[in-house]
């Protein structure tokens, strides 16, 4: 999932930083520092398709979460107790609705802000009854922050995050170390992150920052510490086109100690 459809997504980390309010004259005035919204997401145009806004009026009912400031009841948000996977920028979650239908047992809470993105998962998981999977269009740290505890998941998914290839543009990558910490306290002992992607680059800079995080504990056995794909994760049709010209695809999986 990357631009072209899952990431929407990136991180910026900028740390503390003055309130300047001379261009807000509403703002309550403050000398006050204050902690820099993190952004885990950049908004791309898309228009929707007919059966996408059908989608919402039909299945969102069923399927669609409202973001909410407290604490989900998972339980009652899926009509059953089962181990809960977040994956965040599903994209047009084709991946997600295969992953779901692979692992019937698994609860899949699933972020995404892009509305096209949306209404196609949406048709997926009420045209083919897809019953373990629910999508909150908002902004994933927030939820993680506010709708879902610590040690609350059981699994986190992001596959194919933008590279953001430029190197002024790095900062914006969403693997970053306060984000993957940040990860890693919302997942169980025991439980697993999984990330992907077809850009070597950002797979060397994913192995750093999630090799250097102390709660989590990389399951490859390779030397090169990449995992092999898992079986539950699909080949995209952007995976199959590259591996068909020749480009790497890369699977991290680490486990929280």
């Amino acid at each position: 999932m990357r631009p072209r459809d899952n990431e929407r997504i990136f991180l910026d980390l900028s740390a503390m930083t003055n309130a300047d309010t001379s261009h807000h004259p509403d703002a309550p005035k403050t000398d006050a520092p204050f902690m820099r919204v993190i952004k885990t997401y950049v908004l791309r145009a898309g228009r929707m398709g007919s059966g996408q806004v059908r989608a919402f009026e039909q299945f969102g009912p069923q399927f669609l979460l409202p973001y909410t400031p407290e604490r989900l009841d998972a339980a009652a948000a899926f009509g059953r107790a089962a181990p809960l996977i977040l994956e965040i920028g599903f994209g047009m979650g084709d991946a997600t609705a295969k992953i779901a239908h692979t692992r019937p047992d698994d609860n899949f809470l699933c972020c995404e802000v892009h509305a096209p993105g949306v209404g196609a998962l949406l048709k997926r998981c009420g045209e083919e009854n897809i019953g373990n999977i629910r999508i909150v269009q908002h902004d994933a740290v927030e939820v993680m922050d506010h709708m879902l505890g610590e040690n609350s998941l059981d699994g986190v998914h992001i596959f194919f995050p933008d590279p953001w290839h430029k190197s002024r543009h790095h900062k914006r990558r969403l693997i970053q170390s306060a984000f993957v910490n940040r990860l890693a306290k919302h997942i169980k002992p025991g439980g697993y992150l999984h990330l992907a992607t077809d850009w070597e680059p950002y797979a060397e800079q994913m192995m750093q920052v999630v090799s250097a995080e102390p709660l989590l504990k990389n399951t490859a056995t390779d030397p090169s510490g990449f995992a092999e794909k898992p079986a539950y994760r699909p080949l995209t049709k952007f995976e199959n086109r590259g591996l068909k010209l020749g480009h790497g695809v890369w699977d991290l999986v680490f486990t929280k100690v």
